[in-house]
């Protein structure tokens, strides 16, 4: 199984909806494909979580894509929430050793963190953490395009980097319009400056796993 967690340079920037998208439309190109959510909160009157949004798009059942227990009703980072709760605190190695693959494994794994990548995910780590101690083949940056997307991507890629893990890094940039000014500007600074592959749409994610996935057809 390749493995690829996804990050985001902050909340909302539609680290779910990319990943789901991206799942579903793998799996229709024949990829066996399976999705982790090592934590989730959430305002207690969502009527679907993260782990539902996944679970459609892979066919699995939400409770596998996150385990029932680190469902926390609190619209805080997953710890805080548990602490808000009264549950008991976890460490990254916790959240690692319960994110558990089908089997056989599928063709491609995607492990979807919360928040920003420097957002506590565990009393004793962040998202950085848990990429350090999954070691997957590729860390997918999900930004906004919009205002701000420069500065979020280069903080995200240097705290990745600073990590003991090396992974290829990828950069999606979420809800970018080509007719948009300031989204071409941003894509084509990020272009000449940083030594990573960035990609504004769907199908040129799809694009860009196929061939890499090919093999374990």
């Amino acid at each position: 199984m390749k493995l690829v967690v996804v990050v985001g340079t902050g909340t909302e920037v539609g680290k779910t909806w990319v990943s789901a998208r991206l799942l579903r439309d793998l799996r229709a190109e024949g990829h066996e494909v399976s999705a982790r959510k090592p934590a989730q909160s959430f305002d207690p009157d969502d009527r679907s979580t993260d782990a539902h949004v996944l679970a459609r798009a892979t066919g699995e059942d939400p409770a596998d894509v996150c385990p029932r227990h680190r469902w926390y009703p609190v619209a805080m980072a997953p710890p805080m929430a548990a602490e808000a709760l009264g549950r008991p605190r976890f460490t990254v190695d916790d959240l690692a050793a319960e994110t558990i693959w089908p089997v056989p494994p599928p063709a491609l794994g995607l492990a979807e963190t919360a928040g920003g990548v420097r957002s506590p995910h565990a009393t004793d780590g962040d998202a950085v953490s848990y990429v350090e101690a999954l070691q997957p083949e590729v860390v997918l940056v999900v930004a906004d395009a919009g205002l701000g997307t420069i500065n979020g991507t280069r903080l995200t890629l240097e705290a990745l980097d600073r990590g003991a893990h090396v992974a290829t890094p990828l950069v999606f940039l979420n809800r970018f319009d080509a007719a948009d000014e300031l989204h071409r500007r941003n894509k084509a600074w990020l272009d000449a400056h940083l030594d990573v592959e960035v990609i504004v749409t769907v199908a040129g994610l799809v694009r860009w796993f196929d061939p890499w996935l090919a093999p374990q057809r």
